[in-house]
């Protein structure tokens, strides 16, 4: 595969409402997006306050007001989503849809947010193995056929079962993000559907690619078993004068690419695309922070997305 599937990203923090949910929505589906996914978060991590959509909230009316795109969080953190809540509201939000939910969950790492509202973070090692435990529940919850007992530091079950079951076999898949090579990575081949990498070029995308086809023969899991995906970042413009009055202000090009962030005209994001989908990325969610510029949007569809 040389040219993956794309997708936006919205930063949920970064001023989502109603109306601009709504207007994104729509024109993501009609422009011919893969998908939309959005962030969990309470607040951003510096001040100024912004608008901040309830994510399970906002993927509810997904659901229900579009009829092709997939979508979901990007991700859902265990350091204020308890796993039992998740997993249920998952099942239903997917069913709701027709199956078209994509289940994506992390650590949690945004400081301001667990402080503000009175969450624990806890220590790295802390985080992770929470996360650990909540994969465990939330796939046992979602898979099992029998009633899930399980005890571990952070959460217990005694023969729980939720009722419905999901309305798809497998479903909704499970993603997990993040590029750790020593936490994340064998997390995945354990539990996910769906590998999303963060910020990656292309060479080291490739590179955890490889990592984690290792840890998949290790986990007696066939390489298909699970997608691979990218969210990062991007500066995109329709000419070369507008691009450069965007890049006023910013580090040079190249450093911007080298942090994985795609930059350019839509002859070079197509070229950088291409090369993500050489490494093997699947899915590409392109992060679109101006959540009312509906003119770039269609642009960008124009631009990257490929013709019919």
């Amino acid at each position: 595969m040389t040219y993956p599937e794309i997708a936006l990203m919205i930063e949920g923090q970064n001023g989502l409402n109603w109306s601009r949910w709504q207007r994104i929505l729509h024109a993501a589906e009609a422009l011919g997006f893969a998908g939309v996914f959005r962030s969990d978060h309470f607040t951003n991590a510096r001040p100024p306050e912004r608008d901040s959509l309830e994510l399970w909230v906002s993927l509810t009316y997904a659901a229900s007001h579009t009829r092709r795109l997939e979508f979901g969080p990007l991700v859902t953190p265990m350091s204020f989503r308890h796993p039992v809540h998740t997993a249920r509201m998952a099942k239903d939000v997917d069913a709701l849809s027709g199956g078209r939910l994509v289940l994506g969950v992390g650590a949690g790492w945004q400081e301001r947010e667990h402080r503000m509202f009175g969450f624990p973070l806890g220590s790295m090692r802390e985080r992770f193995q929470r996360l650990a435990e909540g994969l465990e529940v939330i796939t046992r919850l979602l898979r099992s056929p029998e009633p899930v007992t399980f005890h571990g530091r952070y959460f217990h079950l005694e023969n729980a079962v939720l009722l419905p079951p999901p309305a798809f076999p497998g479903r909704p898949p499970l993603l997990v993000g993040g590029n750790g090579l020593r936490r994340i990575l064998p997390l995945v081949a354990r539990y996910a559907d769906e590998w999303n990498g963060l910020f990656l070029t292309p060479e080291r995308f490739a590179e955890r690619n490889a990592q984690l086809n290792m840890l998949l023969e290790k986990a007696g899991r066939p390489p298909h078993a699970v997608r691979r995906s990218l969210m990062t970042g991007l500066i995109f413009a329709p000419n070369e004068k507008e691009l450069k009055r965007k890049l006023e202000g910013r580090p040079p090009v190249e450093d911007l690419r080298q942090r994985g962030v795609l930059v350019g005209t839509p002859e070079q994001v197509r070229e950088q695309i291409a090369a993500l989908g050489r490494a093997g990325v699947q899915r590409l969610m392109l992060q679109w922070l101006d959540l009312d510029d509906l003119d770039g949007l269609a642009a960008l569809a124009e631009a990257v997305l490929p013709k019919e």
